[in-house]
């Protein structure tokens, strides 16, 4: 089964446009208050269970990319297929503590849609804010609230190191980014396409950070080519 995992303050809207075009797969709507990327991984895994599926082609985007690498550290024998996008690999850098509080004080001093509006639209390419697309974002972002984002930032604050874990990866790999991604730009992936053997890098034209709303067509192409991959089962 296709399992999407969503990123930092996003759900299932993230990802409409593969929905639609792969309506058998499984969209984790969310984390909850889940404040660990393991946490979220269980989360992940128990949904799947409920479906009684054992075998999982696992899409994580931006924090769900780490999630994903959560999966595979839990159950690698249940990732059949990996796609990373517009995520990283890289550990806690030594001002990023500091760069997360000041944002979660936009919030703290002027409210929630402040810090979205902050956050949010470096996250999209020029070209594809003036979008109903970024209206779907952005109303998916703030109905999440302040008290989910830090959570979730705790969580990206606590992430373990994967470097190790990636050479373990040996399914068909999705590596993916938008060409105009400031957040996750194209050589973090060519980083982490470099570590994990035979893995496939796609770099998708004038897309940012929001890949599957901003580019929906060249993901879903992407998509449905690494599902022909052959896999283990």
């Amino acid at each position: 089964m296709l399992m999407f995992l969503p990123g930092l303050i996003c759900d299932s809207r993230i990802y409409a446009p593969q929905q639609a075009a792969f309506p058998d797969g499984l969209v984790v709507d969310g984390y909850g208050m889940a404040d660990s990327l393991a946490e979220m991984a269980r989360i992940a895994l128990a949904q799947a269970d409920e479906r009684g599926v054992e075998k999982l082609d696992v899409f994580g985007h931006s924090m769900g990319g780490r999630v994903a690498m959560e999966v595979f550290r839990l159950a690698p024998q249940r990732v059949r297929r990996l796609a990373l996008v517009s995520t990283g690999i890289h550990p806690v850098g030594e001002n990023e503590p500091a760069k997360r509080a000041d944002l979660q004080q936009v919030g703290y001093d002027n409210g929630f849609e402040a810090l979205v509006d902050t956050w949010l639209p470096p996250m999209v390419a020029d070209a594809n804010r003036d979008t109903p697309e970024y209206a779907t974002m952005r109303d998916m972002c703030l109905s999440k609230g302040q008290a989910t984002f830090d959570a979730q930032i705790k969580a990206l604050l606590g992430r373990p190191p994967f470097d190790d874990l990636l050479k373990q990866v040996r399914c068909p790999t999705l590596v993916m980014t938008g060409e105009l991604d400031a957040w996750a730009p194209p050589s973090q992936h060519e980083t982490i396409a470099a570590a994990i053997p035979g893995s496939k890098l796609v770099v998708v034209p004038g897309a940012g950070h929001m890949i599957q709303l901003e580019a929906p067509d060249a993901v879903n192409a992407a998509i449905a080519d690494w599902l022909a991959q052959p896999a283990g089962d």
